[in-house]
C-alpha cells in the first residue's frame, strides 16, 4: 500500500506518517524496486492505533509505551492502566482548569455594565494598568 493509501484510510496526513516512521513509532517501510514506500496491513493497524491514542488525547511518549506492551500481549494489563489513568487525571485537571476559566470569564461578563470600551469591566480586568489609563 502507498503511503497515501494509508494516509487516507486512518485520516491522518502523509508529513505525519512520515513523521511517525522517523521518530519510530510505525516501522520503516519496506522498498519497492523503483524505491517507493510499500506498506503492509501492519502498518495500517499500527497507524489506526496511534491515530485513535492520539485522538483520545494520549502525548506521543504515552503512545509509545502503549505500543510497547501492545506487543507483548501475555503481560499484565496494570502498566495500560497506569498509563490511561494518569491521563485520565490530565484530563480531569484540564476539565478543572476549564471550569474555572469559564466561571471567570462568566463573572466578568456578568459585571459588564454595557457602556463604551473605555469602561468595559472585561478590558479592564485584561489590560495591565498602564494600558487601561
Amino acid at each position: 500500500m502507498k503511503i497515501s493509501e494509508m494516509a487516507a484510510a486512518t485520516a491522518t496526513n502523509i508529513e505525519t506518517v512520515r513523521y511517525y516512521v522517523k521518530i519510530g513509532l510505525l516501522p520503516a517501510p519496506a522498498r519497492t524496486g523503483a524505491n517507493y514506500c510499500s506498506y503492509g496491513s501492519e502498518h495500517l493497524a499500527r497507524l489506526s492505533f496511534i491515530r485513535r491514542a492520539r485522538d483520545l488525547g494520549f502525548t506521543l511518549d504515552q503512545v509509545r509505551e502503549l505500543l510497547g506492551l501492545s506487543d507483548h500481549r501475555e503481560q499484565s494489563c496494570a502498566a495500560v492502566d497506569a498509563i490511561a489513568n494518569t491521563h485520565l487525571a490530565e484530563i480531569d485537571r484540564k476539565i478543572a482548569d476549564l471550569q474555572a476559566m469559564r466561571g471567570e470569564l462568566s463573572r466578568m461578563i456578568g459585571d459588564c455594565r454595557q457602556g463604551t470600551v473605555a469602561d468595559c469591566l472585561i478590558i479592564e480586568t485584561l489590560a495591565p494598568a498602564r494600558l487601561t489609563q
